[in-house]
């Protein structure tokens, strides 16, 4: 050591003698020194007791993963757990730094960085003097700014093996700090997405509810009473309406265990009611589920929480930026971008695919309680805007699968109604629809029990194009059901008259022709008593139709050929062609192929001329099958691949189907076997995307059987 001097020195900043110092020019090899306040160097075990983990164990091969890569490259490792209150992330974080001992010979350390606490978060130099202390730096020679405690503590970590749980972070600024240098394992947990730290080095872990079986094996680690085995089906109902949320399971666990008398099936009959779910998954004065979700409800901003609590109205399970926009009162989808980002981050909502999301179960029961804060105008505002969106889009989409479906007046509350903009594509049209179905049907059910049964059967009408494209029987009429109570609780005529067309034509695919016929029956008697000729003429082909089903097939003639002739009188070109169609179903039904052939270019020719791409491919398809059975199989091969080609670009899957069938005959009949089984196969397979009943596809199987004998296993 050259040029050194030796003395001397006081703290700067607390005036107190704080032992030798040592001024140094030039320095070779190691230096080591101690003084009279030093403390050897200690090792900290601070990490709290684990409790029993279950159901995590890719979790934990995912972490150990990023353990031995980052030990491979000589860095530190950085796991960030991330999730909902309640879902397990300091069980499993504590559980993966304990079984790290070996691997982390310098101690743990440990900090709660206070996401949870009243009081707040603690400063980032409060959190580095525990650590520091804990590296063995007595209290009084903690530096006194953050930027030297920063220093400091890199320093001490850079040559040791630590383990560290961050718990229940507020963000990634306020966990960088607390990085140690060198080649520790670092744990932070939050229920804030706190992507920030993928900067860092940080592996994301979102983690999400228990599956059933690792929920009831939970459980039953909380309840070791044999309670869960004598009771396997009900604790299986508890776990799930418990929504696997490990919090929750405990909490009845403990619950359960307190009182040794009751049974499972007492308990699951207590939770079933939603409305006082969460007060039953609460510990007096310990963990409580609503405790949870109420310290993530209250960090977030105004905006946000209120489109957390309006949330809470929305009927269905999942939702799209549209309605959480209308929620607000917003006018376009995209002002409400920030707020969901700040609920998603939060974990209080799952995005379940690109712009849509959900509640967790127990979140949504949290988010309808805290919609109770909003006054009741408020409330049913709020409601009323999330309705009319589903309407206006619905509406919007009706008028581009169908445009020559008269819309009826729609009303709409005072707010600004948002729809969804679907650029006018089909396809588009009919997946929205398809994702939005059980919302929509939740929008029904709820219009018509609170008072608002103009907007049910609105609604009802707006599915119409969609009900005939793709069918849902069982959504169709529960449907159709509610809009005739709603039409007829308004006094719409008109309305009353839509529900029944639209209900019979369910009924009619859902081989119930009977019922159709009354209903059909009914609607005619209304246009009668209200003098609606149109609507009247429009029943001779819905009646025929039943008729015809029925096998009825001269009453079902007579009834077409009326409709062919009044439809276009009193105005309706369109409905004279779809007339025109079903005249040739009847003809071809009754082994008239040539009649049936004329009809079916008579329709196809009116229906172009109407601009109906969608009838004029159904008449395309009659024409082919006409051409078919009168043995031109040529002209009938042109028409049925025009038709299919016209209706796969349209979705119109259930036509689909019955090209494919047709084709199918066709190849049969030419003798390419193979290919007739592959049409099957495809036909049936749409069969089954319908979940039409077992029957509709009958004859396609029985003819997918003699094909596989025809064709061979080669095919």
């Amino acid at each position: 050591m050259e040029g050194s001097e030796q003395r001397t020195v006081r703290n700067e900043l607390s005036g107190e003698l704080t032992g030798q110092a040592v001024q140094v020019g030039t320095v070779y090899g190691g230096i080591h020194l101690a003084g009279p306040g030093a403390r050897p160097a200690e090792r900290p075990w601070q990490l709290p007791p684990v409790g029993g983990l279950v159901g995590r164990d890719s979790e934990l091969a995912r972490l150990e993963r990023l353990r031995k890569r980052a030990a491979r490259e000589g860095r530190p490792a950085l796991g960030v757990i991330t999730g909902l209150g309640g879902v397990g992330k300091t069980v499993l974080a504590t559980a993966w730094l304990h079984t790290l001992r070996s691997a982390c010979p310098d101690g743990q350390l440990y900090a709660d960085l206070g996401a949870r606490s009243p009081a707040g978060a603690p400063a980032t130099s409060e959190v580095l003097g525990w650590f520091l202390n804990g590296l063995g730096i007595p209290p009084e020679r903690v530096p006194a700014t953050a930027a030297e405690r920063v220093a400091l503590y890199r320093t001490l970590t850079a040559e040791r093996r630590l383990a560290l749980l961050l718990d229940d972070a507020v963000s990634a600024a306020q966990v960088r700090p607390l990085l140690p240098a060198g080649r520790s394992v670092v744990a932070v947990t939050s229920r804030w997405r706190l992507s920030g730290l993928s900067l860092d080095g940080g592996h994301l872990l979102d983690l999400e509810a228990l599956d059933t079986d690792a929920a009831v094996e939970l459980l039953a680690t909380t309840l070791v009473d044999g309670r869960v085995e004598a009771e396997w089906a009900e604790a299986r109902r508890l776990v799930r309406l418990c929504a696997r949320l490990p919090l929750a399971v405990r909490v009845a666990g403990a619950r359960l265990a307190a009182r040794p008398r009751r049974s499972i099936a007492v308990m699951v009959r207590d939770l079933a009611e939603e409305r006082d779910r969460l007060a039953g998954l609460g510990l007096h004065g310990d963990h409580d589920v609503r405790a949870a979700l109420d310290m993530s409800y209250r960090a977030l901003p105004e905006r946000a929480a209120r489109l957390y609590r309006l949330l809470g109205l929305h009927p269905g399970p999942e939702f799209g930026r549209a309605a959480a926009a209308a929620a607000l009162g917003a006018p376009d989808p995209a002002d409400a971008e920030d707020a969901i980002d700040m609920l998603h981050d939060a974990h209080l909502l799952t995005e379940v695919s690109d712009g849509r999301y959900r509640f967790h179960d127990l979140v949504r029961l949290h988010a309808v309680e805290r919609a109770g804060s909003e006054d009741d105008e408020a409330r049913r505002a709020a409601r009323r805007r999330i309705w009319d969106t589903y309407l206006a889009t619905a509406t919007r989409a009706e008028e581009i699968l169908d445009p020559h479906h008269r819309t009826l007046v729609r009303g709409y509350g005072a707010g600004p109604v948002v729809a969804e903009d679907f650029g006018g594509a089909e396809p588009v049209v009919l997946a929205w629809l398809e994702t939005e179905l059980q919302n929509l049907l939740a929008v029904l059910r709820a219009a018509g029990s609170a008072g608002e049964p103009s907007l049910a059967w609105q609604l009802a009408d707006a599915l119409r194009p969609f009900f005939l494209r793709r069918k849902h029987h069982d959504a169709r009429r529960a449907a159709y059901r509610e809009g005739l109570a709603a039409a007829r609780a308004c006094g719409a005529v008109e309305a009353e008259f839509r529900m029944l067309v639209s209900g019979g034509l369910g009924e009619l695919d859902t081989d119930a022709p009977e019922v159709a016929l009354e209903m059909f029956d009914q609607a005619a008697r209304l246009c009668a008593e209200s003098g609606d000729e149109l609507g009247l003429a429009r029943t001779f082909n819905y009646r025929g139709l039943a008729c015809h089903r029925l096998g009825r097939l001269a009453d079902a003639a007579a009834l077409f050929a009326r409709a062919a002739v009044e439809c276009p009188r009193h105005g309706d070109e369109r409905a004279g062609g779809l007339a025109r169609h079903n005249q040739g179903e009847v003809a071809l039904a009754a082994g008239r192929a040539g009649e049936a052939a004329a009809h079916a270019t008579a329709a196809l020719d009116t229906l172009t001329a109407q601009r109906d791409p969608y009838n004029a491919a159904r008449a395309t398809m009659l024409l082919g099958r006409a051409r078919l059975a009168d043995g031109r199989l040529a002209e009938a091969e042109t028409a049925l691949d025009s038709a299919l080609a016209s209706l796969r670009g349209m979705t119109a899957d259930w036509e689909v189907a019955r090209a494919l069938a047709a084709l199918a005959e066709l190849a049969e009949r030419q003798r390419r076997f193979g290919l007739a089984r592959d049409r099957c196969r495809e036909a049936l397979a749409v069969c089954a995307a319908l979940r039409l009943p077992a029957a509709a596809a009958d004859e396609l199987r029985a003819r997918l059987d003699r094909l596989d004998r025809l064709a061979g296993p080669a095919g």
